[in-house]
């Protein structure tokens, strides 16, 4: 159990290493690994290592430094495999399509530069979330 009393979320077993997953980036206070049901050619979930945030509005209050690093991470990562091109989706509540109660985004992206139209178009409405 946390420091809380609740039991570790998915996302602090993979960043305790207790459930494989293919990780891209981390540093002290953020880790983003590949989402096991991608969305998109490229799909990475970015989340603290701390499971005291259940969303992106607690982040923002409690810690708005944390919350810029994970978009720092997500830009990182976004250079990297996407050109500097993606989608930062954050849900939150359950009837936003949040699953997972530990603050989390789904990097979302086509690999190399985006076309201004056709399959590379991750505008609204081409991509389901979770």
């Amino acid at each position: 159990m946390t420091s809380t009393g609740q039991e570790p979320s998915i996302f602090s077993r993979i960043a305790a290493r207790e459930i494989p997953a293919t990780i891209v980036a981390e540093t002290d206070r953020i880790i983003a690994f590949e989402d096991i049901a991608p969305q998109a050619p490229v799909h990475v979930v970015i989340t603290t290592r701390t499971q005291q945030y259940r969303n992106v509005v607690e982040l923002a209050a409690g810690d708005p430094g944390l919350l810029a690093e994970l978009v720092a991470v997500a830009d990182g990562i976004a250079a990297e495999r996407s050109n500097g091109q993606f989608r930062l989706v954050f849900n939150t509540g359950e009837a936003a399509g949040q699953t997972v109660f530990h603050v989390h985004a789904h990097l979302l992206a086509q690999p190399g530069p985006a076309t201004p139209t056709g399959d590379a178009s991750l505008g609204e409405g081409s991509l389901a979330f979770r």
